[in-house]
């Protein structure tokens, strides 16, 4: 079959194509349910991963005792911290921690998910969220209208209502889910003692996203002081005993010239 034939009944075939479709009442509705029924599954998922994402976060943040620990600390050193910088303050926190109780310094193994919730925007989440229960609600009326078309939307009618079985289901669970994360965010504010109004949760994640590089950053800094100043007392201790050593041979030394000295007297007597 050469190239030409096979051009002039692709041509056809798409003409005849869109003269079907044309034929299927609102079919540029049809094809945005389509394009809705499409992406559901990945929409879907991507939210209730988002949401998840801050149930975990704000589930860690208020069940860490090792952060509960180190604010109280922080609370107590009151004074002490309202002089000089931020960094100098989180360095001497950092320090005393080390020094007072080890224990709490690895404290941001507990916030698995503090910062991939940080970068959600509850803003956001609500338009998604009001953008899949509007596609749904197209589908449904659509569904209906349907009902009208005769046998020409009968295999439409069946894929939307097989759809709408699973879909209506997955989106109630997505709302519940919603509502929980919108409490639980509200509550993560309300536990550091803010209005969630004034000081929401995207603030306060990245309060402590914050805190916890500055904290990490401050340890860093001063495990490697530490590290400098143990170098640099083995290098004095070294030096002391090469010092000492040197004393003792040169001791010894003279004392071995003083006996033999007084071996020369002797013997010249």
């Amino acid at each position: 079959m050469d190239a030409q034939p096979v051009s002039e009944w692709l041509t056809k075939f798409v003409v005849q194509f869109f003269l079907e479709l044309m034929k299927v009442p609102r079919v540029e509705a049809k094809l945005r349910v389509f394009a809705f029924r499409i992406t559901f599954s990945s929409q879907v998922d991507d939210l209730r991963r988002n949401l998840n994402s801050i149930n975990d976060a704000t589930r860690e943040v208020k069940e860490s005792v090792k952060l509960r620990q180190i604010m109280q600390t922080i609370l107590t050193l009151g004074n002490a911290l309202n002089q000089g910088t931020a960094r100098g303050k989180t360095l001497l926190v950092e320090a005393l921690l080390a020094e007072k109780l080890p224990e709490l310094l690895d404290f941001d193994k507990d916030l698995v998910h503090l910062e991939a919730a940080s970068k959600i925007q509850l803003k956001t989440l609500a338009e998604e969220m009001q953008a899949v229960s509007k596609g749904l609600e197209k589908v449904e009326q659509e569904l209906t209208t349907s009902v009208n078309d005769g046998a020409i939307s009968a295999g439409f009618q069946k894929v939307l209502k097989n759809f709408l079985d699973t879909a209506e289901s997955e989106v109630r669970s997505l709302i519940s889910l919603y509502s929980e994360v919108g409490r639980n965010a509200d509550s993560l504010s309300q536990y550091f003692g803010e209005d969630p109004a004034r000081c929401p949760f995207e603030q306060v994640t990245q309060i402590l996203v914050v805190f916890v590089k500055m904290f990490k950053k401050s340890r860093e800094e001063n495990e490697r002081q530490a590290d400098a100043e143990k170098k640099k007392l083995e290098k004095e201790a070294m030096k002391e005993r090469v010092t000492a050593n040197l004393s003792a041979k040169k001791d010894g030394a003279d004392s071995d010239r003083s006996k033999l000295g007084f071996q020369i007297q002797k013997n010249a007597h």
